[in-house]
């Protein structure tokens, strides 16, 4: 399984389109997920102030697009990559993520 911290507005898209694409596919050529030890570290970084996001639960063994755990920007921790948009049936679970009150994304079990 791989996660990635959605906005609303690109889940809403993607249910109309039938498939996930989020503008990083757009701008970098693959989807930026994590794997369910980096989900905290990411909400953290990239997405704490912000309320209402989403967690998607991918099973990357049905995506018909490349997969690639890699390190873009020069770390040695891997990240999945996405190559492709991901159809609907590989989302196997949406989860609401709430901010609370220190700002940060509150999370149940992924």
């Amino acid at each position: 399984m791989i996660y990635r911290i959605a906005e609303p507005d690109h889940w809403r898209e993607a249910l109309r389109k039938g498939e996930f694409r989020s503008p990083d596919l757009l701008a970098e050529g693959f989807i930026h997920f994590s794997e369910l030890h980096q989900v905290r570290n990411t909400a953290d970084r990239y997405y704490k102030g912000r309320g209402d996001m989403l967690l998607l639960k991918v099973d990357d063994a049905a995506l018909s697009v490349p997969v690639v755990r890699e390190n873009t920007r020069g770390g040695q921790e891997l990240f999945p990559h996405v190559y492709g948009p991901v159809p609907l049936s590989a989302v196997l679970e949406v989860v609401e993520l709430p901010m609370g009150p220190d700002g940060r994304l509150v999370f149940g079990e992924p």
